[in-house]
């Protein structure tokens, strides 16, 4: 039996849900380096804060899904099970601290504290894109590759 069956059909569209806005913080968070990179601020500061707004949704509905579902696990003896821990644990642990270090980053921005913003993102950037990214790689291994539903 699926952790999923029985519940209201929405619960089910939340590991997709999820992971769009995981990867759409990606996608605002790539074109928000760019646009740095092109001395175009406001839009930067617009991506940013648009990324941390899709972080901010991705984690409440996916709180919401742990709370309905609960862990899915992924199935003992499946091909890449190996590399899915591996890369979990590195997306977990790392997910723990862009909060604290986004958090930081914004702040420092929006109060045009430039020096230490560009400094704080130099850090915030890579772990939280690593998050993003492989937080998409998280879902499809489990939920196509293995077939988890």
């Amino acid at each position: 039996m699926s952790p999923d069956e029985g519940i209201h059909p929405f619960v089910s569209l939340l590991p997709h849900l999820t992971t769009a806005f995981n990867g759409l913080s990606g996608v605002f968070l790539v074109v928000g380096f760019s646009s740095i990179k092109s001395k175009k601020i406001e839009r930067h500061r617009n991506c940013m804060l648009s990324a941390f707004a899709c972080s901010v949704i991705f984690l409440g509905l996916y709180l919401t899904r742990m709370a309905i579902t609960g862990d899915h696990p992924y199935p003992e003896g499946t091909p890449g099970r190996t590399f899915y821990l591996c890369l979990l644990v590195s997306h977990v642990l790392l997910a723990m601290v862009v909060p604290v270090f986004a958090l930081r980053t914004l702040y420092l921005g929006l109060k045009d504290r430039r020096d230490e913003h560009r400094k704080w993102g130099r850090i915030t950037f890579p772990i939280w894109m690593y998050v993003s990214v492989t937080g998409v790689l998280v879902y499809w291994m489990l939920y196509h590759f293995a077939g988890v539903a």
